[in-house]
């Protein structure tokens, strides 16, 4: 049996600006990081001749071609594969639709496993270029690429979006004393909202195609304070890096006013009220993860328990998409 596995992730600066609306004509620049919370794909031959498919339904097809989950049936049509004979399943540590970029996490784990089978060997720059290539070419998803390629790499780690699709990455310079305090300190919180990222990036999309003004600003501040982040971060000025946060997310508010709600403002302020020196909601907006930098990690715990909130611990993965067992 094949198991695969890819880290899911929280942005750290930059978000929003590896969109090819953006990219294509602006540059994107973010910096990610991967947690130990994982999408995980299971492949094994059975004895029957149909392919049988295994995730939140269960589909069992003559081949791949006939499959009704769209990044699969791509997938196994990218890599010239019909599954006949196949078993497929996935499971999750954490829902999708919750901002960790669980969807670029599965693509680049099911193209592992996928390459596995055929005993290809493939670079994490090529696996999560392939996840790109399903998820925003073949399937026209209004979606960035900063999940697919944090997803395969792994770690702390910076990446420049180029125009024609060529993308840059390269480790985060911070310290060890920095990184452990980063972990520590980072708290992420469920607002019990699970919401579809491209609804809320289409609007973002088109504005960006539209060159709309306030948008291509918006995302102009954001990236900046993506490159103000990779310095706090690499001086080790922690405090610094959270209030760029809540910097980004008051701007990252205005893009759309579906990017938050009268609640999450409500906890928002909670957290910054006990201990919290900076925050925001992760992935595109709407729901999933409220994440705060805090000194005071139990004055904060407590006023998110009472407000409702389960925090859900984490420490960064440095391995990014691999197998588990082939």
């Amino acid at each position: 049996m094949i198991i695969a596995r890819s880290p899911l992730r929280i942005s750290l600066g930059g978000g929003g600006t590896d969109l090819p609306s953006y990219y294509e004509q602006h540059t994107g620049f973010l910096i990610a990081a991967a947690i130990d919370k994982y999408v995980y794909i299971t492949l094994h031959d059975t004895f029957v001749p149909d392919l049988i498919v295994k995730y939140s339904k269960l589909e069992r097809v003559p081949g791949a071609a006939q499959l009704e989950h769209p990044i699969i049936r791509e997938a196994f049509a990218a890599l010239g594969m019909d599954g006949h004979s196949l078993e497929l399943t996935s499971m999750a540590d954490i829902p999708a639709g919750t901002g960790l970029g669980s969807s670029g996490s599965f693509t680049t784990a099911l193209l592992k496993a996928l390459h596995a089978y055929k005993k290809n060997l493939v670079h994490p720059a090529e696996l999560a270029e392939q996840a790109c290539d399903i998820e925003i070419n073949r399937l026209r998803e209004p979606i960035g690429k900063q999940d697919q390629y944090i997803a395969a790499y792994g770690g702390l780690t910076c990446f420049k979006f180029l125009a024609g699709g060529k993308v840059e990455a390269w480790p985060l310079k911070v310290s060890e004393e920095t990184r452990y305090n980063l972990e520590d300190n980072l708290l992420l919180f469920f607002t019990g909202y699970s919401r579809s990222a491209s609804s809320i990036l289409k609007e973002q999309n088109d504005r960006s195609k539209a060159a709309d003004a306030a948008m291509i600003e918006n995302l102009h501040f954001v990236k900046d304070l993506g490159v103000q982040s990779q310095r706090a971060l690499e001086a080790g000025d922690l405090p610094e890096f959270a209030r760029l946060m809540d910097v980004h997310w008051q701007r990252k508010k205005q893009r759309s006013g579906n990017m938050s709600n009268p609640k999450i403002n409500e906890w928002y302020d909670t957290a910054m009220a006990h201990g919290a020196l900076g925050g925001k909601l992760i992935g595109a907006g709407g729901g999933g993860f409220l994440m705060f930098y805090a000194d005071d990690k139990s004055k904060l715990r407590h006023a998110m328990r009472e407000a409702g909130l389960k925090e859900v611990r984490f420490r960064f993965d440095f391995e990014g998409t691999k197998l588990v067992s082939s």
